[in-house]
């Protein structure tokens, strides 16, 4: 085929399927122009997860009559005049593709109006034509109805997916934006019930406890730091209140809602050493540097950007939360540093591997060892009210006692689903929870689910729930936080035989004795017989090993003893 220039409505189709890639697309564009328009409240509805009709309506400056002929054409901006203006973008919006790009591929309704006008302006877009203008009033701002998406794409319907996960991704968007702008009041609405309203009062900490919920909201900690140009403000959580997965990790830069791998890496290492594996902070974090420090124009949908210096904003933020979240020193992942015997003011770094050996190492000299089986151990006594030292056959054991209680409680949670006898603890008094929008839909979805495990929820109110029993194995933690751990799981996990699982696992970590916890020689000894019954004593249920085996013939070698 020879080359041939493409058709407008083909290359409009290209261009808009760069940055409409679904309904909350839509949204993003449509609120990023209000913002930029400096809107102080924004309404969202939408219906069929916004492929039938999006409607989002704002008291921003509006758009002069005489620039609304050509706001929906391809790269029509208000926003820069100039190649120079790029290397400084201080707007959320500035390709000026936003609202062509949807009007080509749905219908579109315009109707604003700009404050010294003594009316405004109304539009009908429909095949990327206007078919319809006429004046009409009203208050100072935009509405923007989008009907039918993707209506002259079908193909691309088919990859959308329900309108609840399609909610859910629009549902997600506005509560970034609102994080992002506490100052502006956010609603949304879907298929005509309100799921968000946020205050517009300024507060992060009003915002989150919308976003989230109010217990989360009270813990958070302050974070205000200024290092050269780059300032960094938020919340961030103490290092005893954490989740399951990164979904509570929020970063802006200059108020843009980015997903940076860079960035999200930067907040986990601020709390490096601790939290336990598979755990992760809560944060929300908002970075300021001047506009020509930061490249927002490498990707269509502006969902990431490049910084001139990378390493000085991932420091920044490290040390800013970690100023917050503790001053210990961030360990060595390579190497142990010990103070040497001789020169005690000169530290050395010796290798761990020759003296404490992986346990599946040590298995392979032991006679008698398997992964399945323990020989039968004496227990001597604990280290750092963390480790339960055991005497056994063939030398000396190190046990995590968190590690090996979580192996002991999977188990037997496990067991008692299987046999549909979980051990239940009633309250005498049922507990009122409050919990996030995503935690609400998984509610909806997945109660019944929740009640294998021992919970019985009911519904008390918008995002609120009456707690009336709990496993028993919860009764002395916090029950708040544990409900909705075990709901960030079920929203993680696609497999319904995994969710069963994962939850074990959640409530296991959640019940077991914790690292820095002492215990009688009793509580050691039932551990360990415990852990001698399981099936797989030697590793938790994450996969981390339960205990380090310094063998009698490595003990004799490191005492010289033998030959």
């Amino acid at each position: 085929m020879s080359i041939q220039v493409l058709a407008p409505q083909v290359v409009s189709k290209i261009a808009a399927g760069e940055v409409i890639e679904r309904p909350a697309s839509v949204v993003k564009e449509l609120i990023e122009n209000a913002l930029d328009a400096h809107a102080t409240s924004v309404t969202v509805e939408i219906q069929n997860g916004g492929v039938n009709r999006i409607v989002v309506t704002d008291n921003g400056t509006g758009i002069p009559s005489g620039d609304v002929g050509l706001a929906f054409v391809c790269h029509a901006t208000s926003k820069i005049t100039s190649l120079d203006d790029l290397e400084r973008i201080a707007t959320l919006g500035f390709r000026g593709e936003a609202l062509s790009s949807i009007a080509a591929v749905a219908d579109i309704e315009l109707l604003t109006q700009a404050e010294d006008e003594p009316a405004g302006s109304y539009l009908v877009i429909k095949d990327e034509k206007v078919i319809g203008k006429e004046k009409r009033s009203r208050s100072r701002g935009t509405t923007i109805t989008m009907n039918r998406l993707f209506r002259t794409v079908p193909a691309r319907l088919k990859f959308l997916k329900s309108p609840a996960t399609e909610s859910s991704h629009v549902t997600t968007l506005l509560m970034q934006y609102a994080l992002a702008f506490p100052d502006v009041r956010f609603s949304l609405s879907i298929d005509g019930r309100r799921t968000l309203q946020t205050p517009g009062n300024g507060s992060l900490r009003d915002t989150i406890a919308e976003v989230h919920n109010s217990e989360i909201a009270r813990h958070l900690r302050e974070v205000q730091s200024t290092e050269g140009d780059i300032a960094i403000s938020g919340l961030v959580s103490p290092s005893h209140l954490s989740r399951t997965n990164r979904n509570y990790i929020s970063v802006f830069v200059n108020h843009r809602w980015i997903r940076s791998v860079m960035l999200a890496r930067a907040i986990e290492d601020a709390y490096q050493g601790m939290l336990m594996v598979g755990r992760h902070p809560i944060a929300v974090i908002n970075i300021i540097l001047p506009a020509g420090d930061v490249d927002v124009n490498v990707h269509p949908t502006k969902s990431d950007v490049r910084f001139r210096d990378g390493g000085g904003v991932f420091s920044a933020v490290q040390k800013a939360i970690r100023k917050v979240v503790g001053d210990a020193p961030l360990p060595s992942v390579s190497h142990t540093t010990i103070p040497s015997p001789h020169v005690f003011s000169e530290p050395v770094e010796i290798s761990t591997t020759p003296l404490f050996s992986h346990p599946t190492a040590d298995l392979k000299e032991a006679e008698s060892g398997s992964l399945t089986t323990l020989p039968i151990l004496r227990v001597v006594g604990q280290l750092s009210s963390s480790y339960i030292l055991a005497e056994g056959p063939e030398g000396l054991y190190l046990i995590d006692q968190h590690a090996a209680h979580e192996r002991v409680l999977f188990e037997k949670i496990l067991k008692q689903r299987t046999e549909r006898n979980i051990d239940v603890q009633g309250l005498l008094e049922p507990m009122t929870i409050e919990i996030s929008h995503e935690q609400d839909n998984v509610m909806k979805a997945n109660g019944d689910f929740l009640s294998q495990f021992g919970f019985t929820v009911e519904p008390f109110g918008d995002r609120t729930y009456l707690l009336r029993t709990v496993p028993a194995l919860l009764s002395n933690t916090n029950l708040v936080e544990a409900v909705g751990m075990f709901l960030d799981e079920l929203a993680n996990e696609k497999s319904m035989a995994n969710q069963g699982e994962r939850i074990a696992i959640s409530l296991a970590c959640h019940s077991a004795v914790r690292a820095g916890q002492s215990l009688s020689t009793e509580e050691m000894r039932a551990l360990v017989r415990s852990l001698e019954e399981s099936s797989q004593p030697r590793t938790c249920p994450h996969g981390r090993p339960t205990m380090i085996h310094l063998s009698s013939h490595r003990l004799q070698r490191e005492f010289g003893r033998t030959g």
